[in-house]
């Protein structure tokens, strides 16, 4: 091997992706993985899912075992970095050591929207990133019996079907008039109400959070005993688990002069404005062919940014143009969503959501299929994977029609798109 370094800071799924890829992209020196958790990399959707249901452990959920790492002389260390030197090329961790790099992949991901409300310390109030937030968290299942989750998002929905699954009552409360709002059509929203609603979940909408209440009568630290909402109302609580999104990690970034917006800014081979450095997952923003200006929150997306961003750091040609694509489970549901519904003008439901369990919603602009939401319809979301991705025209009839197979019409958009 020779002398050259590559240092990635982050140790989530693209610093995980980007390390091995490295290998497997030709280069031939040291490979630094640094993260700050005591675990290898691990896959975090099962954390809002079988983890916090205590289903699974986290050696059930390591993206790779500690052979891999050993095999492709992977060095894993578990460190802070406090900055980055550009011009002397070397990261400096906490307690003064230097790691030199000739390539530096920062995959730095994002952190918890804190509440900054009166209670937000008590004890007992929770976030949702990582494994350690989900031990603690499990540690309070069992002595518990009320439980309120602040942020009606795909991971406050996520736990809250798993601990009605560890029987617990649970109450969720979202500032917007809806669930999902941000990132689902009305009809999806009231779908996944529905089956919450059906399962035991209380759902207030319209509800912002001004505050926690603690137990007043105790010696030591209080802990939380109610939510207080804007109306007045409280809600009791044995704990809360806060869900209200994500910020990107680029304080790094920003502190060394790197360009920032709303994440690292990167060009489709994964480059930020400094040629030395790449960047990956979910602290990342870049330009996507058919979004635009675009930061995503999903697995497949930093898995494929990684990949871009290793063969970039190896002197080969990549760029990124995977579609984006994400997924959710919930009791007995999976939402496999593909492509980003911002600016559709146009709902077709394919099934009933009012009534049904599985279903398919389109998403149109001006005609053109721009994404979709596909509840235990597995055959729709490849068939909209497929359309998206080859840019496809679409039967808006046929796509409502159940008795239209959907397979069938993949074949019908790949004819009119050739005549």
């Amino acid at each position: 091997m020779t002398s050259r370094r590559a240092v990635v800071i982050g140790a989530g799924h693209a610093g995980a992706q980007l390390s091995a890829q490295l290998r497997s992209s030709g280069w031939d020196g040291d490979v630094v993985l640094i993260g700050e958790e005591p675990y290898l990399p691990y896959h975090r959707p099962p954390m809002s899912k079988t983890y916090l249901a205590d289903t699974v452990e986290i050696d059930d959920l390591l993206i790779r075992g500690a052979e891999f790492y050993d095999k492709q002389a992977i060095e894993v260390r578990r460190a802070r970095v406090d900055r980055i030197d550009r011009a002397e090329q070397r990261v400096v961790l906490t307690g003064g050591e230097s790691v030199s790099y000739d390539r530096l992949a920062l995959c730095t991901g994002a952190r918890p929207v804190r509440l900054g409300i009166p209670g937000a310390e008590l004890g007992g109030v929770y976030y949702l990133r990582t494994a350690e937030d989900v031990e603690t968290i499990r540690a309070d299942v069992p002595g518990s019996r009320r439980a309120v989750i602040v942020g009606g998002g795909y991971i406050g929905l996520e736990t809250a079907a798993s601990l009605r699954k560890l029987g617990l009552d649970v109450t969720v409360v979202e500032a917007a008039d809806r669930v999902l709002q941000r990132v689902t059509a009305p009809e999806v929203s009231a779908f996944f109400r529905r089956i919450h609603e059906a399962e035991g979940v209380h759902i207030k909408t319209d509800a912002a959070v001004v505050g926690f209440e603690g137990d007043e009568n105790v010696s030591g630290p209080q802990r939380v005993t109610a939510v207080r909402l804007s109306g007045g109302e409280t809600v009791p609580a044995d704990f809360v688990i806060v869900g209200i999104g994500v910020r990107p990690n680029v304080e790094l970034a920003h502190e060394a002069g790197l360009a920032v917006d709303d994440g690292i800014i990167v060009d489709a081979q994964g480059r930020t404005s400094d040629p030395q450095v790449t960047a990956a997952g979910d602290c990342v923003t870049y330009h996507d062919v058919r979004y635009g200006k675009t930061r995503l929150e999903s697995v497949p997306s930093a898995g494929e940014q990684a990949k871009v961003a290793a063969a970039t750091m190896c002197g080969k040609e990549a760029a990124i143009s995977a579609l984006p694509w994400f997924w959710s489970d919930q009791y007995d549901l999976k939402l496999q969503i593909a492509g980003l519904n911002t600016g559709y003008d146009t709902v077709v439901l394919r099934g009933d959501p009012t009534s049904d369990r599985e279903f398919a919603c389109f998403y149109l602009r001006e005609g053109e299929l721009i994404a979709a939401d596909c509840v235990n319809r597995p055959q729709e979301f490849m068939f909209s994977k497929r359309v998206l991705a080859q840019g496809l025209p679409v039967d808006r009839d046929a796509l409502a029609d159940l008795d239209v197979p959907i397979a069938s019409q993949l074949a019908a958009v790949r004819d009119r798109a050739t005549a």
